[in-house]
């Protein structure tokens, strides 16, 4: 089992930035972040592999994310600049013990699941 605790989200101006972080109670294999608002499913933001070498973004936020990941302080981020009023959602940190594979863009692929940060714009 891993625990995984999301912090850094917040209320901020269209065009600023923000860094969400997910402290993990042990080192995760494939990461990734997600969002969901209400009523719709969640999707993936942003992939990262056990290395941090590899990422995937969601074409709606290529250029303005940046995912990575410290396995020696076992926290993943999220770095998010030019944000926009559409990134507004609960943002989620997900886990599986073992590496990414075709579908790690699904909610379905991961097993831990952190409580949620909400993210907000305002234009």
């Amino acid at each position: 089992q891993v625990h995984l605790v999301e912090s850094g989200g917040g209320t901020v101006q269209a065009g600023g930035s923000l860094r969400l972080s997910c402290a993990a109670s042990d080192s995760g294999g494939c990461m990734a972040w997600f969002r969901q608002l209400p009523g719709k499913e969640r999707e993936a933001v942003a992939v990262i592999s056990v290395g941090g070498t590899w990422a995937t973004y969601a074409d709606s936020v290529k250029g303005r994310f940046t995912i990575s990941r410290d396995n020696a302080e076992k926290t993943l981020y999220l770095l998010m600049n030019s944000l926009k009023s559409e990134d507004t959602a609960m943002y989620y940190c997900a886990a599986k013990p073992y590496g990414c594979s075709s579908g790690s863009n699904a909610w379905r692929f991961y097993n831990f699941w952190g409580q949620g940060t909400q993210v907000t714009v305002s234009s």
